[in-house]
């Protein structure tokens, strides 16, 4: 029997693994499967290069349990070791100093596995006790077994083995005791190794008998040794696509489109990406693309390699070019890494576009699933926006399609305001903004429907990259300030006349913390209605984006502003400043000569106070200041209790502004109820 010491520089390495892997200790079980199944590769390709001329039989990686002796054994019939191999591989751990490697790695409390040539020893997280049966594939070299119970001493000694290949038995620790339950071994195993390309074998299929689960003695196999992204584009069909992705996602309904990634150079990379169909709530989406290397399973959060929105996707990449960090399980961000991800940016805009092409009719009864994933990417990606440009879609209020470039071909002669700019009007409800589409198709405007999550951001990039576009929702303003024309209304009632009437209607608006009210007067058409209500285009905009947080959150928490728009032609407002006139009219004449005559002396005081240094001006000329300024707050006030008087008893003008209200679905609960009394009493 030879004893020996482990090659490391310090005794420290165990308790250095055990610290630093114990965070992720269940990859154990990939490290050892992947080591079996890299034997096993080694021994096909010895015999391919005929330097193996035995019989390979039936290769696989067999894993049992045993909960009675408290072990895990992971088989191979593979390539085997030697005692020299044994040595070289398991003995000789390349670390300088354990400290230093502390220090380089202090701040990553992930497992320490991949490069570092660490994967065996991850054994040692959940063990207390590892033996190694290994037999090489030469017939003259006698099996070895390998014993180490977790400190650097170890021990090798001659043994028998029934064939070549390697058993790796563990001991499981009292910490660790989950995984002697074969539930947890087998879900481990459809984790991490259910597409690795030998088959891989854990305990007997077991089939429901006269009332019970029995033992079919037959092998129960974990993984598909070919999954659909390892064969070529040409030998699948269509059929083949939907198996793997139910295979992937049992509970999943059926993809719109899949994308074949199959690369050689400058990289290799093979991969096979769904669309999913996504309507709402994205964020649930992520996590959905399994990231494998050379077949075996790395992670689901794949943010590192791929863009943002192509999270959205669901299906598998696998590449031995992607640089790994000790853990396997987080990426470095480098220069590969990059090109891989504009590459499967690029494909993923291709293949769409192929679609779209050759497929329209059904690119266009699938738009409305896949508009969240092309509307994230071109918010997001600007060299996908360049090509998802030719083929994202615009639907109108009529249902019609249209790119972005073809819908600007169709509204330019009419909807091109008089500064040049082309007005894209768009409608976020087409029911509740009824009353608001009929004026615009009655100006022969087209409308688009622009009600999904991310319309709003899309609409603001598109905006920033042509300066003589702009959307407007069809509420945001009365029909003739959307799109401004030459032309202009005149109206009927004086300057005077439209202050006191908005007066008069704010003066029946209550405010609240959740809506703001304003009131402005214009000249619209006599057959326009009496009053609408409309919304700022930027305020709205900016509500809608502070929904999904980063800068615009202040918006957020700022109250809804609304306009009410008052239409000084229309006979109801006409007759509305007509009564005014005849119930108010000396009141209002001889306070507006008042407030008119105040003004001027007040704004000859200051002009005269402004000619004189502030020491120079006396207390009288201050106070006499001072006095004309309250007489003119007086008088205005007066004023504003007039008016506030008529509105208060003219039903009427309340009952104007409830009917713009209930036109824009805001008049609920007792204000509902007093229109409604109100009605009748009108009638």
């Amino acid at each position: 029997m030879e004893k020996g010491k482990i090659g490391v520089t310090t005794e420290n390495i165990f308790p250095i693994i055990k610290k630093f892997l114990y965070s992720d200790h269940e990859i154990f079980l990939r490290e050892l499967v992947s080591n079996a199944t890299d034997a096993i590769q080694k021994l096909k390709t010895l015999s391919s290069a005929g330097d193996f001329k035995g019989e390979l039989g039936e290769l696989q990686v067999k894993i049992a349990v045993d909960p009675k002796k408290k072990t895990i054994t992971v088989s191979d019939n593979g390539i085997g070791m030697s005692a020299d191999e044994i040595d070289k591989y398991l003995n000789q751990i390349a670390f300088s100093s354990a400290n230093e490697f502390l220090d380089r790695y202090k701040d990553q409390t992930s497992v320490l596995i991949g490069h570092f040539g660490l994967g065996f020893y991850s054994s040692f997280m959940v063990s207390d006790k590892v033996e190694v049966i290994s037999k090489s594939y030469l017939d003259d070299v006698p099996a070895v077994k390998w014993t180490c119970d977790g400190s650097p001493e170890y021990s090798i000694e001659e043994t028998t083995r029934s064939g070549r290949g390697t058993d790796v038995i563990l001991h499981i620790d009292k910490e660790s005791k989950e995984f002697l339950e074969e539930s947890r071994i087998e879900t481990l195993l459809k984790k991490y190794c259910r597409f690795l390309p030998v088959t891989v074998n854990f305990g007997n299929e077991k089939e429901w008998k006269d009332g019970k689960m029995v033992d079919t003695g037959k092998p129960k196999v974990i993984n598909n040794t070919r999954p659909a992204w390892t064969r070529k584009p040409s030998d699948l069909k269509d059929e083949d696509y939907q198996s793997f992705y139910r295979e992937l996602y049992p509970m999943g309904d059926d993809p719109l489109f899949h994308i074949h990634l199959n690369v050689d150079y400058p990289f290799k990379l093979t991969g096979i990406l769904y669309f999913p169909k996504i309507r709402n709530n994205f964020e649930i989406q992520k996590n959905k693309i399994q990231l494998y290397c050379n077949q075996v399973f790395v992670t689901d959060s794949v943010e590192g390699i791929v863009p943002d929105f192509l999270t959205l996707l669901h299906g598998v990449i696998d590449s031995p070019d992607i640089p790994l960090n000790v853990s396997r399980s987080y990426l470095q961000s480098d220069g590969n890494v990059k090109k891989i991800s504009g590459h499967i940016t690029k494909k993923v805009a291709d293949r769409l576009s192929d679609i779209f092409k050759k497929e329209r009719e059904n690119f266009e009864k699938k738009w409305d699933d896949l508009k969240l994933f092309i509307e994230y990417g071109m918010i997001t990606e600007e060299k996908f926006f360049e090509k998802a440009s030719k083929f994202a879609l615009f639907k109108n209020t009529e249902g019609k399609y249209f790119t972005l470039e073809e819908y600007d071909k169709v509204i330019k002669e009419n909807q091109t305001d008089k500064d040049k700019a082309l007005i894209h009007l768009y409608t976020t409800d087409a029911v509740a903004q009824h009353t608001y589409l009929a004026k615009a198709a009655e100006k022969g405007y087209d409308v688009l429907v622009l009600d999904g999550q991310l319309d709003t951001h899309l609409i603001n990039t598109l905006e920033s990259k042509d300066q003589n576009s702009r959307f407007v929702r069809v509420d945001s303003d009365v029909i003739e300030n959307l799109i401004r024309k030459e032309e202009k209304q005149s109206s009927k009632l004086t300057q005077a006349q439209s202050d006191d009437l908005t007066q008069v209607f704010r003066s029946q608006v209550a405010d609240s913390d959740k809506a703001h009210f304003q009131v402005r007067a214009e000249s619209l058409d006599e057959n326009d209605l009496p009053m609408v209500i409309t919304q700022s285009e930027f305020m709205r905009r900016m509500k809608d984006m502070a929904q999904f947080g980063g800068g615009y959150s202040f918006y957020g928490e700022m109250p809804d502003s609304y306009n009410l728009v008052l239409n000084t032609n229309h006979p109801l407002v006409i007759s509305l400043a007509d009564a005014l006139n005849s119930e108010h009219a000396d009141e209002l004449k001889k306070n507006s000569a008042g407030i008119d005559k105040t003004k001027v002396e007040i704004d000859f005081m200051e002009k005269e106070h402004g000619k004189k240094k502030p020491e120079e001006i006396s207390t009288f000329e201050k106070d006499d200041l001072e006095r004309l300024r309250g007489e003119l707050k007086q008088l205005e006030e007066k004023r504003k209790a007039i008016l506030t008087g008529f509105g208060t008893d003219h039903q009427s003008v309340r009952q104007l502004i409830d009917l713009a209200m209930l036109a824009n679905n805001m008049l609920k609960g007792e204000a509902l109820s007093s229109f409604v009394r109100r009605s009748i009493s009108l009638l």
